[in-house]
């Protein structure tokens, strides 16, 4: 196991400032409760953390030292009804990452999860936190680098798990870290005026367009065909019926 190394995360055209943790319960909460203290921008990775969520509360689960957990603060400089889309580009980010470190395809799952071959291998989450400069805006993000053992009934896989050849036995996280930071950043400058232009790359690698989808929506369970993607990146449904409905948030999405 290569441990992870701030050193080498740090780099000086970047914007963040990365800390490695070695155990922390959640690195969101982490910064969630020091924000006030921290500067926008600071990058908290660990190589274990003993309670990691998603959506729903639902529990990540990873092994030390194997994966990449970590989180950003963040203070966009957009108006916060724009601040929706960072966890859009965000996806497209880590997509675009993996893409040029590995062998791989990456398809993003609305609303924030990565899959590689109908299984996951990523997911996001966006947070909210007040303190005295303000609303900040925290980042979590749960990757699966070198991960092999999975539960039988659930359908998450790793990077190396997924790769078309078995001749890699350690994937280096350094690399792959700070690839997913500098695409990070990148992929933060569309938040505005070219956000047209990510959408347009999220739609080329989303994993439902054209399937049928069944999701829990503030409104009520919805079962529909995913027709395509609208401006903000909210997915666009055909009901049985032949109309249509914008899903702009759900949970518990599923192809069926």
């Amino acid at each position: 196991m290569i441990p992870l190394d701030a050193s080498a995360l740090n780099d000086d055209t970047l914007p963040w400032q990365v800390t490695v943790l070695d155990e922390v319960g959640s690195t969101s909460d982490w910064l969630k409760q020091n924000a006030a203290d921290l500067p926008v921008g600071t990058a908290v990775f660990t190589e274990s953390q003993t309670a990691g969520r998603g959506r729903r509360d639902n529990r990540w689960i990873a092994p030390r030292g194997k994966d990449l957990m970590f989180s950003l603060l963040l203070k966009p400089a957009a108006s916060m009804e724009k601040w929706p889309r960072i966890t859009t580009l965000a996806a497209l980010a880590i997509c675009k990452a993996i893409e040029e470190e590995l062998p791989l395809q990456p398809r993003i799952k609305w609303p924030n999860d990565i899959y590689l071959n109908d299984r996951k291998v990523s997911g996001l989450l966006a947070e909210t936190v007040s303190t005295c400069n303000g609303i900040l805006l925290v980042l979590g993000i749960g990757l699966n680098v070198n991960t092999l053992d999975f539960p039988d009934d659930l359908p998450a896989a790793s990077l190396l798990k997924q790769l078309p050849s078995a001749s890699l036995r350690e994937i280096d996280r350094n690399s792959l870290a700070s690839r997913l930071l500098a695409s990070l950043h990148a992929g933060f400058q569309c938040l505005e005026d070219d956000f047209s232009t990510a959408i347009a790359e999220v739609r080329q690698r989303s994993w439902l367009v054209g399937r049928q989808i069944r999701a829990r929506s503030p409104q009520g369970e919805v079962f529909g065909r995913v027709l395509d993607l609208n401006e903000e990146g909210h997915l666009i449904l055909e009901f049985l019926d032949g109309s249509t409905h914008t899903l702009t948030s759900a949970e518990d999405v599923r192809r069926v």
